[in-house]
């Protein structure tokens, strides 16, 4: 473990955009069965331990957030697809935003380790 600051930030962002995730699922008119819930928040929070151990070399910390957001968001997405129908939120557009979100997340954990932390990556 080269990293251990890294690790632990990365990882509470990702804890912590978890729950805001799990916040705007919940703001529809029907609230997520606690499996989905607990999905949301693991997946989110998978993503941050993924940022504090990857030691990929993608050019720019910007690139590697958005990066392993997308990576990292797409088995969340894929279960999305096996949503029941709802007529106010199609499951394509659950899809895109689950990963566009996850992208976001990971760029935003990404900036919070790097930037405000100071612990930067090390390949």
């Amino acid at each position: 473990m080269h990293n251990t600051k890294r690790l632990i930030v990365a990882t509470l962002s990702g804890l912590i955009f978890g729950f805001v995730c799990l916040g705007l699922a919940s703001s529809g008119p029907v609230s997520p069965p606690w499996p989905v819930a607990a999905q949301i928040v693991i997946s989110r929070s998978l993503i941050g331990v993924a940022i504090g151990i990857s030691s990929i070399a993608l050019g720019h910390w910007s690139i590697h957030g958005l990066v392993m957001g997308m990576l990292f968001s797409l088995p969340l997405a894929f279960s999305g697809l096996m949503a029941p129908d709802n007529p106010e939120f199609s499951k394509s557009a659950m899809f895109v935003w689950i990963v566009v979100l996850g992208m976001i997340y990971g760029l935003l954990i990404e900036l919070i380790a790097t930037v405000l932390f100071k612990a930067k990556q090390h390949p």
